[in-house]
């Protein structure tokens, strides 16, 4: 095995994060102009957003199967191909029917990548920086989101802008298939193909040649490789239960919360304090610099707050957020005071967001599920938030055109707070434990769960 830095690995390993959050979030700017250029219906436009979407839940599904057949390494190196194809087809579209098809070959790399890299950087991880690692995806994110809205703003005078901003995710795609080589392949996945030197090799590199904890990780792996590889049955089991309600609990929550309706609204509250559209994309630079940040703040608190505690208090905060820019909005609104409280409150609302469901969604769906149905459970949980992205993203505008703006915030308010108590009642803690110790934990609790109906 080539030795490389852990930083390297785990920089490389959550690149894909990059191109996931870029292309969710260059469409975004790139409509405007495609709508106009390829003359567009309000049909199609909602189909070219959203496309990505069905190739991000196509791609979810088919990784588990892949994931335990062929090895991490091998599909990142895929994915970032696919990515290529889609971001070169999209920027050279000649028509909708075209730049649809690519859309979609874009979002099954989205989708590969969103399931694959929560469980890879889990298992590269020492047990005691799990948290901020696997927090590095959705960091990756969030600059992907944030140069995204840059090219947005740098492309927007150019007649052929809308193609720069879709195409331009070759490069970090490009770039994502030359690191795939260099880096190292799961141990887990290793252990189980039967090549232990290899896997013990990788081990003492991102352990730092700490013998003791890589002896301990490998007696822990070997323990739960002797499990046969488990289907759908064993994924709906009475003892993957708690898991499966955390991780399919937690990839719903964090869209139904409207995070990205309202997020993806933002540039039109900031045009109705009477900016233009530069400005509003400037705006959008401002709160996706606020993402990053953030996120970095999530990435040190991650290994020393409970995910429960966090999510808890981030939905919070994204709740009162959500009302008092209702409030304002119902009383006020038109006004300018309305207009600059509202952007105050969407900054707020971002930020608690970024700094909580938008990283521990991932950290948890990495984690939660045993290791004879992580493809599997990874994959499904994947999928189910991509699915409950478009049901929020095709619900959105008729919510708004129904209830009005104020009410469609004063509904997801709602929701963050069901959130809340649905997080403290049913989500299982798993700060601090390996992901040995998490299945461990699955086991005592249907122990426990068994011997109270005994009695």
């Amino acid at each position: 095995m080539k030795k490389v830095s852990n930083g390297f690995i785990y920089t490389f390993g959550a690149l894909g994060g990059l191109l996931f959050g870029y292309d969710i979030a260059s469409v975004s700017g790139a409509i405007l102009f495609i709508q106009k250029q390829l003359h567009l219906n309000s049909w199609q436009q909602g189909w070219v957003v959203s496309s990505v979407l069905i190739g991000a839940t196509l791609g979810a599904l088919g990784t588990s199967k892949f994931l335990d057949k062929y090895g991490r390494r091998k599909l990142l190196i895929w994915a970032s191909i696919i990515f290529a194809i889609g971001a070169l087809g999209s920027g050279f579209a000649p028509e909708y029917w075209t730049l649809l098809v690519t859309r979609i070959i874009l979002g099954i790399g989205v989708g590969i990548t969103s399931a694959l890299i929560p469980a890879y950087l889990h298992e590269l991880a020492p047990k005691k920086i799990h948290g901020a690692v696997a927090t590095m995806f959705q960091l990756m994110v969030m600059i992907g989101i944030l140069l995204a809205y840059i090219l947005n703003y740098t492309f927007e005078g150019m007649y052929t802008g809308w193609r720069w901003m879709l195409g331009f995710a070759a490069l970090p795609a490009f770039i994502l298939f030359v690191g795939s080589f260099f880096l190292p392949e799961s141990p887990r996945f290793l252990v189980k193909i039967g090549k232990e030197d290899e896997a013990r090799a990788v081990l003492m590199n991102t352990n730092k040649g700490d013998k003791a904890a890589v002896d301990n990780s490998l007696k822990e792996i070997h323990e739960q490789a002797k499990q046969k590889a488990g289907g759908w049955k064993e994924l709906f089991s009475p003892l993957v239960r708690p898991a499966l309600i955390t991780g399919l609990g937690a990839a719903i929550f964090q869209q139904i919360i409207g995070s990205n309706s309202v997020v993806f609204y933002a540039p039109t509250i900031f045009t109705k304090v009477g900016w233009g559209v530069a400005a509003a994309l400037l705006a959008h630079i401002g709160i996706g610099t606020i993402n990053v940040i953030v996120t970095v703040v999530a990435m040190l608190m991650m290994d020393h707050v409970d995910r429960k505690k966090m999510l808890c208090v981030g939905a919070t905060g994204m709740g009162l957020s959500l009302f008092i820019m209702a409030g304002i909005l119902h009383f006020n609104a038109g006004g300018k005071a309305a207009a600059y409280v509202s952007a105050i409150c969407l900054t707020v609302y971002v930020a608690f967001y970024a700094c909580t469901w938008a990283p521990i969604t991932w950290v948890l769906i990495g984690e939660v599920f045993p290791l004879n149905i992580r493809g599997l459970g990874t994959s499904l949980a994947s999928a189910t938030n991509w699915i409950a992205d478009m049901l929020v993203s095709l619900t959105f505008p008729s919510m708004l055109s129904a209830m009005g703006l104020s009410n469609t915030f004063i509904t997801y308010g709602i929701i963050c707070f069901i959130c809340v108590w649905f997080t403290h009642k049913y989500f299982i803690e798993t700060r601090g434990k390996s992901l040995e110790e998490i299945e461990a934990g699955l086991r005592e609790h249907l122990a426990k769960s068994e011997a109270k109906k005994a009695h």
